[in-house]
C-alpha cells in the first residue's frame, strides 16, 4: 500500500472517499434531472477496451396519420426511423505536489477530508468548464438544420430598447416557448451569470429557497429559483464586450443557458487507475504527489458529436466548443432524404440579455 507522508494511501477508499464529498454544482445539475444517467453509453464504453467514441442507435418516435376503424379500410403499417448519435468520452486529468504536504498544508485537518474535500471541487470545476464547452459548441453549429435549432433555441432580447433588454418577468417564459412550445415545463435549470441574477433580484423576480431549522427558525438557502426553475449563479457564464457604435453605447452581453429534464446524458466512465500516490524522498528533503484521472461523457440529447475536428482520442475544451463537431442527430440518410430529430425535443436554450 501506498504512503502518503508516513500516512497509508488506498486509492480505492480514496476514489469512494472523493465520491461522497458534496458537489454543489453537479448535485444541483442532478438533482434538477438535467443530467441523466444512460445505459447504452455505459455498456459501449465498458465492453469496448480502449473505445474513446462510438455511433450509437437513437430510437425515434412512432408516427403516421391514424386511419378509420370502419371494418373495409386496409391498415397503412407505419415504420419508425432509427437515428444515429456520436459520443465521445472526455478525459481529464490533474496531479499535485507538496512538501510536507500533511504539516504544512492541512494544518491538523484529516487528510483523506481535506484532500479529497479539493480534488472533488477541482474537477468539478473541470466538469463545469466541459459542460460550458460542449454547450458553446452546439450553440456554433452550422448548416440549415443546426441553424434552425440555434435560432429557435436562442431569445436574444439585446435589440431591444431600455430595461427591455435585461431579462424580465417575462423572458425565461418565453425563451422556453419557443425553444420547445407546449413541452416547455420540461425545462427545470437556469444556469446565469451575477450581474442578471441580481438584476432578476432588484426586480424580486429571483427567490431564494428557504429551509426551517432544528429551533423551527426559517432560513434562506444560497439556492435561488426563477419562474419555478432552479437557478445556479455562476460569473464563468460567457460575456461578450459589445464596443459602442453609432447609435448604440458600449454595453455587455450575458447569455443565460436553460437546460431542460434529460438534456444531457452523463455517465462516469473511469479510468483504470483513478488515484494514484508517489514518494519522492530525494527531491525537496522528501515529497509526495498526488494523481488523478478521470474519463466521462457528457452526451446532449438530440445532438450528436462528430470528431470532425478532433487531434487526439480525447477532445479539448476548445475542440468541444467548435460547431464543426456538433450536428442535430439524424437517420445518416443523404441530401434531401435525411431526417432529423425534431429540436422542440432537444430541452437546451440560452438566453441573451444585457443583464
Amino acid at each position: 500500500m501506498a504512503k502518503f507522508d508516513a500516512k497509508s494511501f488506498n486509492p480505492q477508499a480514496f476514489g469512494k472517499y472523493v465520491e461522497r464529498i458534496p458537489k454543489t454544482k453537479k448535485n444541483e445539475l442532478i438533482k434538477s434531472g438535467v443530467l441523466k444517467g444512460n445505459k447504452e453509453i455505459r455498456d459501449a464504453f465498458s465492453s469496448q477496451t480502449g473505445t474513446a467514441y462510438a455511433v450509437l442507435p437513437m430510437y425515434g418516435r412512432i408516427g403516421g396519420k391514424v386511419q378509420n376503424y370502419d371494418g373495409e379500410t386496409d391498415m397503412d403499417p407505419q415504420g419508425s426511423t432509427t437515428y444515429e448519435r456520436g459520443v465521445v468520452v472526455v478525459g481529464r486529468m490533474g496531479s499535485w505536489v507538496e512538501k510536507d504536504f500533511s504539516t504544512d498544508i492541512t494544518g491538523g485537518v484529516d487528510f483523506m477530508d481535506n484532500v479529497a474535500a479539493q480534488v472533488s471541487e477541482y474537477f468539478e470545476d473541470v466538469d463545469q468548464d466541459t459542460l460550458l464547452a460542449i454547450l458553446k459548441g452546439i450553440f456554433a453549429m452550422t448548416g440549415a438544420k443546426n441553424l434552425e435549432f440555434v435560432n429557435n433555441h436562442t431569445f436574444d432580447i439585446t435589440e431591444e430598447e431600455g430595461e427591455k433588454s435585461k431579462a424580465g418577468a417575462t423572458t425565461l417564459n418565453s425563451a422556453i416557448q419557443k425553444a420547445s412550445g407546449d413541452k416547455k415545463a420540461k425545462f427545470t435549470m437556469a444556469i446565469m451569470h451575477s450581474t442578471v441574477a441580481t438584476n432578476l433580484e432588484n426586480l424580486q423576480l429571483l427567490a431564494y429557497l428557504k429551509y426551517t431549522d432544528a429551533n423551527g427558525v426559517q432560513r434562506d438557502l444560497t439556492l435561488a429559483s426563477w419562474n419555478g426553475r432552479i437557478v445556479l449563479i455562476d460569473d464563468n457564464m460567457p460575456t461578450e464586450e459589445v464596443e459602442a457604435s453609432e447609435g448604440v453605447e458600449a454595453h455587455i452581453k450575458y447569455t443565460t443557458y436553460l437546460l431542460g429534464d434529460g438534456a444531457i446524458d452523463y455517465e462516469n466512465i473511469g479510468a483504470k487507475v483513478p488515484f494514484e500516490m508517489d514518494r519522492d524522498p530525494k527531491t525537496n528533503g522528501g515529497q509526495d504527489t498526488l494523481y488523478a484521472r478521470q474519463r466521462k461523457v457528457f452526451a446532449p440529447y438530440g445532438i450528436s458529436y462528430t470528431k470532425k475536428s478532433q487531434a487526439k482520442l480525447s477532445p479539448t475544451d476548445e475542440e468541444l466548443a467548435n460547431g464543426a463537431n456538433w450536428e442535430l442527430v439524424h437517420d445518416a440518410g443523404t441530401g434531401a432524404s435525411r431526417k432529423y430529430i425534431d429540436d422542440k425535443q432537444i430541452y437546451i436554450a440560452r438566453i441573451i440579455s444585457k443583464g
